[in-house]
């Protein structure tokens, strides 16, 4: 299957279990890749006959800076709903970064949560 990849996104956002985390906020690092024939496209050259990855990105823009989730696997399966819902796809992946979570002691670069959604039917 063909794939329409957006990589590195970056956003602003409130998510997290811990108060300090809903104050003050944080970067995240968001990427999504679409699956669909792209075979239309490739050969009209039409954007009609195909997803725009701005409308994608704005999808993504609108979870990640939108309403607060305690967790990274909430706000990926919100950004895998909204896409699955508002893109004639097949399936959607995502991957969400939080740079260096907020844990005490440690040092870890990203936690991640990466899921994969196919449309039913």
């Amino acid at each position: 299957m063909d794939r329409i990849i957006l990589e590195g996104m970056r956003f602003y956002g409130f998510h997290g279990v811990n108060p300090e985390e809903r104050v003050l906020g944080q970067e995240y690092l968001v990427d999504l890749a679409v699956e669909m024939n792209l075979e239309i496209a490739g050969t009209s050259d039409h954007l009609e006959d195909t997803v725009s990855y701005a409308h994608v990105y704005r999808a993504v823009r609108d979870v990640m800076e939108g309403e607060p989730r305690n967790l990274l696997e909430a706000a990926a399966q919100s950004i895998a709903d909204r896409v699955l819902y508002e893109f004639p796809i097949d399936s959607v992946s995502v991957r969400v970064k939080k740079p260096h979570p907020p844990i005490r002691g440690s040092v870890i670069e990203n936690a991640i949560v990466e899921i994969t959604r196919r449309r039913e039917g």
